[in-house]
């Protein structure tokens, strides 16, 4: 960090040549400062006062920031700051900063000293990053204590020829309050996003793919997730250890591992989302008292995989089509889901007498055929016969047959979802 200090006290020499050009202010207004290539961005911050806006042209500026004062940053036509691959390339370190049209790039690889494009650190509330690109740094963003932060129309990618574990993550936040991370393109990073201890926040509008997790998330409350596309990651979207989280509108698909992992989540509405051709679409482990409504859960080797305890939660109205197994279930006991409303499954056998739209007899997602083909995986060539539908009705008549299974007292015999084809064939590589 030394060394990025020197570049800057070099750079303040500058000043003395008159290159800066000073737009025409009245005086105690904020002022616009003109920055041309060849010349320093440090030696401009240092120049201005708290409020002033940096008008960069574009160029190429070899520079380490350190953004100390409220201050606006705005590139025309996109400038380059390349941090020379080492350090932080921007650290903020004062309230009110915003970052606008950037490419900022070239931080250090150094993983304890969590090397970023831009670090927010602690006590630097009110930070805008807005419509910037963020290119081969070792953390896109690292957001550290600063709360109501925002995070817009940028692009994120990391180090790509870096193995993934030795990547930092698009975008780090940390034991922050009222986060705004919207509209963002990341991907190529170890998580794309990385939150920790982060409450209030809004996060919208994101796309992530080619990552660990398109997201990984734990420990923090009050949080809203929709309209995120996250695809070709490990995991699409992982909420562990949280509570009262919104999780609405996201698409999550062909990841290699699951598509939405529900893990020790208590309080939360899950609804209106797409999880398709995933290995598993839903991975739901110790998670209670949650409501999970209209998700179209589509074309995914295992559609839910269900386990630990998880339980009280209210599962109405979604469409499970076409996946491998339907629900892969862990328990002693049955578990009711749709008994207000059902839900929709494709794999479906009953009949409705009536026409009402229900099925007549309730939907058992784990029947003995079901548990068979998870020991003898070759039985799957034979999930059409007539032989192992008839096993299947059989092993009905017979309590001692059965097994401990999700139940669903009211099947639609018609998915709600209109555009459920769309979804088919997704899958990860």
């Amino acid at each position: 960090m030394l060394r990025v200090f020197r570049r800057q006290s070099r750079a303040l020499l500058a000043l003395a040549g008159g290159w800066m050009l000073l737009a025409v202010s009245p005086p105690g207004l904020a002022r616009e400062w003109t920055v041309a290539p060849g010349q320093s961005i440090a030696a401009a911050i240092a120049q201005a006062a708290a409020g002033d806006t940096l008008l960069i042209d574009r160029g190429h500026y070899a520079e380490n920031l350190l953004i100390d004062k409220p201050l606006t940053l705005r590139g025309i036509q996109r400038p380059t700051i390349a941090g020379g691959l080492e350090g932080d390339t921007i650290r903020i370190t004062a309230p009110d900063v915003t970052l606008d049209g950037l490419i900022v790039t070239d931080s250090g690889d150094d993983r304890i000293k969590q090397n970023a494009g831009i670090y927010i650190q602690p006590g630097a509330h009110r930070a805008k990053v807005l419509n910037c690109v963020l290119a081969y740094n070792l953390f896109g963003m690292w957001i550290e204590k600063a709360n109501d932060v925002e995070v817009r129309g940028n692009n994120i990618t990391g180090k790509r020829d870096y193995a993934s574990i030795l990547r930092g993550n698009g975008i780090q936040l940390y034991n922050t309050t009222g986060a705004r991370i919207i509209d963002n393109r990341i991907s190529y990073t170890r998580d794309a996003l990385y939150v920790d201890v982060s409450h209030h926040a809004v996060f919208r509008g994101n796309h992530l793919h080619h990552a660990r997790y398109g997201t990984h998330y734990m420990n923090s409350y009050f949080n809203v997730w929709e309209n995120n596309d996250s695809h070709h990651n490990r995991g699409g979207l992982a909420l562990m250890e949280a509570r009262h989280q919104t999780v609405r509108n996201n698409h999550a698909w062909a990841n290699s591992d699951h598509g939405i992992m529900l893990r020790t989540l208590q309080n939360s509405v899950v609804e209106d989302n797409v999880v398709a051709g995933n290995q598993r679409g839903f991975f739901i482990y110790n998670s209670q008292f949650n409501r999970v409504r209209h998700n179209l859960v589509i074309d995914n080797h295992v559609g839910v995989h269900l386990w630990a305890g998880s339980v009280d939660n209210s599962v109405e109205e979604n469409d499970f089509i076409a996946n491998r197994v339907q629900i892969r279930y862990v328990s002693n006991r049955d578990t009711p889901w749709g008994e207000k409303q059902g839900n929709y499954w494709s794999n479906y056998l009953g009949w409705d007498r009536d026409g009402d739209g229900i099925g007549d007899i309730p939907y058992e997602a784990n029947d003995m055929v079901d548990r068979l083909s998870w020991r003898y995986p070759m039985m799957k060539l034979l999930l059409s016969s007539p032989s192992l539908q008839s096993l299947r009705l059989i092993a009905r008549q017979f309590p001692l047959l059965r097994a401990p299974s999700v139940v669903d007292p009211k099947p639609h015999m018609r998915p709600l979802h209109d555009n459920w084809r769309e979804w088919l064939g997704k899958y990860f590589d």
